[in-house]
């Protein structure tokens, strides 16, 4: 009776909502005999517990007061000057008025969504592409469309425009992408902006790993390369610092932040006080570098391990990138294969992945699966190798 009335009244936008794929088929994998790859969790000892010991007394003894009241919708500005002043150190043109304090930057891209997005409207994105933006697009009535290999760009929006569907922007994660851990170099960074400008679109640059690059070179970000204002670049905490501190920002040009403000104030007034003094005060004491530092030769130690054992146990057939940082591998079966069957044997063999069709905004990628190296410590992460591969061979096995 109540779930009829419920779904009379809900709104069109919450009718188009989506559930997590992600955490759905997590909740079949609870056990704790299971080795799960599927979280985008940091290693738990990244975390800087001492330090921070030390930074919320400090915070306490010297700034309890505004710490602890309510603050400006925009954040505390005394961060988003660090910010500022981080950015301009990469060659960029920023103050503190470049920049929204954000409760984690999934809230980013759901307020970037609210400002620019109509029911109906198109958002170019990437395939795959980070599964909460998908969510976030589908919640405002947003049609994402993929682009599978970033020489279509250009083609893909050229051909939207010609149908009367032209994009409000690009949405793209050029560094150590989630799900598939690949970068994009500068031809690639460069043809997003060409065809920004071509076609008059804005650009959304999501970079929550770019900190965390442990090999190669790395890439100027497409905010610095943009001369036109064109590009929203979305920054966070989680992966570098503390997820639980639900922290990220938006820097942007002034007239797109004043917009920005608005939406916020809709949603939670300003994000947490407290907890952007203890960010800004532990970054400015230098402990941020230096665990940046420490995570980069963590999770590259854990990605070689990694890499080593899908050589080691993965049957003929199955591919996978090697990113140069982030959190994530992404695994390709042969075609014909399915990973959400593969999925349901892997429980019974004790392991638990992503599917990589629910980064696939058009349905494909049937046959991949996101695996996070970050989380698990290399031993288990070897056993869980192991047993992956031990799950494909049995799916392998039903198609003989």
């Amino acid at each position: 009776m109540l779930e009829d009335y419920l779904s009379s009244i809900v709104s069109d936008n919450a009718k188009n909502m989506r559930r997590s794929a992600i955490r759905d088929l997590l909740k079949m994998a609870t056990r704790p005999e299971i080795i799960s790859f599927g979280g985008g969790f940091p290693d738990i000892t990244a975390f800087p517990v001492d330090e921070l010991k030390e930074v919320v007394q400090e915070v306490l003894d010297e700034n309890a007061i505004q710490a602890l009241q309510y603050g400006e919708t925009l954040g505390l500005k005394q961060l988003r000057e660090i910010l500022a002043e981080r950015y301009r150190e990469q060659g960029m043109d920023v103050t503190y008025e470049n920049f929204i304090i954000t409760t984690s930057s999934q809230q980013a891209i759901d307020m970037i969504t609210a400002l620019f997005i109509n029911p109906g409207d198109t958002i170019v994105c990437g395939l795959p592409s980070y599964l909460g933006a998908l969510q976030a697009f589908y919640a405002h009535q947003a049609n994402p469309v993929g682009v599978p290999r970033d020489e279509e760009l250009r083609s893909v929006v050229g051909a939207l425009a010609a149908a009367g569907k032209k994009p409000k922007f690009i949405y793209a994660i050029p560094d150590f992408q989630n799900p598939s851990g690949v970068t994009m170099d500068i031809a690639q960074r460069m043809n997003v902006i060409e065809v920004a400008k071509k076609f008059n679109l804005l650009i959304v640059e999501d970079s929550p790993y770019r900190e965390i690059r442990f090999d190669g070179e790395s890439m100027p970000m497409i905010y610095s390369l943009d001369k036109e204002g064109r590009t929203m670049l979305l920054g966070t905490f989680s992966k570098t610092f503390v997820p639980g501190f639900r922290l990220g920002w938006i820097m942007a040009p002034k007239p797109i932040i004043d917009r920005l403000e608005i939406v916020k104030q809709s949603v939670d007034l300003c994000a947490p006080v407290f907890n952007q003094f203890i960010a800004a005060k532990f970054i400015k004491k230098g402990y941020f570098d230096k665990n940046i530092e420490r995570i980069k030769v963590n999770y590259c130690a854990k990605r070689n391990s990694m890499i080593a054992a899908f050589e080691k146990y993965m049957p003929e057939g199955v591919t996978w990138t090697n990113p140069d940082g982030g959190l994530f591998l992404f695994v390709t079966l042969p075609q014909g294969y399915n990973a959400t069957d593969l999925f349901k044997l892997a429980v019974k063999e004790d392991v638990a992945f992503v599917i990589g069709e629910a980064f696939h905004c058009d349905g494909s990628g049937k046959n991949t699966l996101r695996i996070n190296f970050s989380y698990m410590n290399e031993e288990r992460a070897e056993e869980g190798v192991r047993r992956l591969a031990n799950a494909i061979r049995k799916l392998m096995e039903t198609k003989k």
